[in-house]
């Protein structure tokens, strides 16, 4: 249920839960192409569910689960009768969990768990889906606390299986490649704090210790992502969080976010968001529950001055 569209993004209602929407979805009812910077899971209960992204065709049978991420473009197909889970979260809830990005760009551009009762990994992650499906039909104050705490827990097992998946299909390639995560950790770790300065490819292998071309190949390897490509990833997350929670200018969040042109800054976000800066700001502030910066300076001096 698309409850509100912009063009081609949705805005997501996050009715009860601050960060997360969930819901049961037997609607026979397609989705046009559209995105949103939520991240979401999909389960089909009865029935196949379709899904579309990048032009690739994924049919979901029952119990498979799909995680979409932030920002992909996909369209959704129903048959005639069917039922699925729909779980949106808010992908800043992501970043509490340290280490998470090298994870997170192993789900793009979609990630799927097949539904196999003899693998304890997929076990585990329809077990989180349903206890987040059954604490949601609590009326205690903490089930809030709980779905928060489900959801980190089920986005962590499921980054455990996309890098277990990735050590096994390249160990055969690279034999030594599980001995460099801990150094790969660190490089992100790396990057993530410092994605807003000058940070030349040169200057992050010179850190690594590796060779230029082994440095590139196990970087892909390691994120599922080429160096800029990551690193542009963590400068529009940082860009969205600046537009959203500040009332600063574009060109400064230009240059925050590490970028030294306004125009280059305005068109990567424009590939990434299918927005400018200045409409994804707008958006956000005038279609969630939260007031703009400016708007809350307003309001706090009104009432300091009463």
């Amino acid at each position: 249920m698309i409850e509100e569209l912009h063009g081609t993004k949705e805005i997501v209602h996050h009715d009860r839960f601050e960060g997360f929407k969930i819901y049961m979805n037997d609607k026979y009812e397609d989705y046009p192409a559209h995105w949103h910077s939520d991240i979401e899971i999909i389960m089909p209960i009865k029935n196949q569910y379709t899904v579309v992204i990048e032009n690739v065709k994924h049919i979901l049978n029952e119990g498979d689960i799909i995680i979409i991420p932030s920002g992909e473009m996909h369209t959704l197909t129903a048959p005639p009768e069917g039922e699925r889970l729909i779980f949106q979260v808010e992908h800043s809830i992501l970043r509490e969990v340290n280490g998470f990005d090298a994870a997170y760009s192993r789900f793009f551009p979609c990630a799927i768990f097949p539904k196999n009762e003899a693998n304890d990994a997929y076990k585990k992650l329809r077990s989180l889906l349903h206890k987040i499906i059954r604490e949601q039909e609590e009326l205690d104050i903490l089930c809030g606390a709980s779905i928060h705490a489900l959801t980190l827990s089920f986005f962590v097992e499921a980054g455990r299986i996309c890098l277990q998946q990735n050590s096994e299909t390249t160990n055969s390639k690279h034999q030594h490649q599980q001995s460099y995560i801990d150094t790969f950790f660190s490089i992100c770790k790396y990057i993530n704090e410092h994605c807003s300065e000058d940070l030349p490819l040169d200057s992050v292998v010179a850190i690594s210790g590796f060779s230029k071309s082994h440095f590139i190949r196990l970087f892909k390897d390691f994120t599922g992502a080429t160096y800029y490509e990551y690193l542009q990833k963590r400068r529009m997350t940082n860009a969205e969080l600046l537009l959203i929670d500040t009332g600063d200018c574009v060109a400064d969040i230009a240059m925050r976010s590490g970028y030294n042109s306004l125009a280059t800054f305005n068109r990567v976000f424009k590939d990434c968001h299918n927005c400018t800066p200045t409409e994804y700001r707008k958006m956000a502030w005038t279609s969630t529950a939260h007031k703009s910066p400016e708007e809350t300076k307003s309001v706090s001096h009104d009432q300091f001055s009463a």
